[in-house]
């Protein structure tokens, strides 16, 4: 375990030196600081502008609502869409000749390393998604007096999505060893594969195939459900009812078996 935690220290300074956590810091610091100056300088009512309601709690409820909504979507994509570029090298860097070599030397396991190596990555993209979303959460409490626990949640949500991608670009990366082709399929898999996998049965409506539907439901639980979790995140932002929690087991599933790939292999590899 101390191993563990040392290699994911090593990560997240590695993320640091290479300012990628500080490029990911600065996003997320200049969208605070931009609703904060919008809240500071427009009212209420502006934001509400043609909404009528009974009572002050609601309209601030609404209109807290609208802004969550505004907030959780781009955030979630933007936060991806940065997240996937910051950890893309990590894997690649580790395995250049000389890195892997004083790796390897020391008195840790090939389990460990991988294992560190994710942590370190998760931990890096964690603590930049709450940072934005709980000053977010706070800017909007002040503004509004509207204190909704569950939009902090947004935070789990959102990594839970980057890890599932993350063991992909784990995976590919010790394949490859290449930083280029975990991130371009990531960005498949995020902005075209998962829309159009969770679109599965709308789409199926079209095509009378049972060999059809069958490939699209093996598809389905071989890609991260980041579309499904996307509608979970915007969901819990807004406190709305949850139908199903199932894409948080899958996900939880999908990347054990991939980390667990991911360590098979790089197991068997010659270095």
């Amino acid at each position: 375990m101390k191993n563990i935690y040392t290699l994911s220290l090593l990560t997240f300074r590695e993320a640091l030196s290479k300012k990628i956590f500080l490029f990911f810091f600065s996003v997320s610091t200049f969208v605070i600081v931009v609703f904060a100056l919008l809240f500071v300088f427009i009212s209420p009512e502006s934001f509400g502008n043609g909404f009528i309601s009974s009572t002050p709690t609601s309209f601030d409820n609404s209109i807290a609502n609208g802004i969550k909504i505004f907030i959780v979507f781009p955030l979630y994509a933007g936060g991806l869409f940065i997240s996937i570029f910051s950890v893309s090298s990590f894997i690649p860097s580790l395995l250049e000749k000389g890195n892997i070599d004083l790796i390897l030397s020391k008195p840790v396991s090939r389990d460990q390393v991988i294992l560190g190596k994710f942590f370190g990555g998760i931990a890096m993209v964690f603590v930049n998604i709450f940072y934005a979303i709980f000053f977010l959460w706070l800017l909007i409490g002040l503004k509004f007096s509207v204190w909704d626990p569950y939009f902090l949640l947004s935070t789990f949500t959102i990594t839970l999505a980057f890890t599932s991608l993350y063991a992909v670009i784990i995976l590919l990366g010790i394949i490859t060893r290449s930083s280029m082709l975990p991130m371009v399929v990531s960005y498949l898999t995020f902005f075209i594969f998962s829309p159009i996998l969770s679109s599965r049965d709308t789409l199926l409506t079209f095509v009378n195939n049972e060999f059809i539907s069958g490939i699209f439901s093996i598809l389905y639980y071989l890609v991260p459900q980041t579309s499904d979790l996307s509608t979970l995140n915007t969901d819990l932002a807004v406190g709305n009812y949850v139908s199903s929690i199932i894409p948080v087991f899958t996900s939880l599933a999908y990347i054990i078996l991939i980390i667990s790939s991911s360590i098979f292999i790089f197991r068997k590899k010659d270095y």
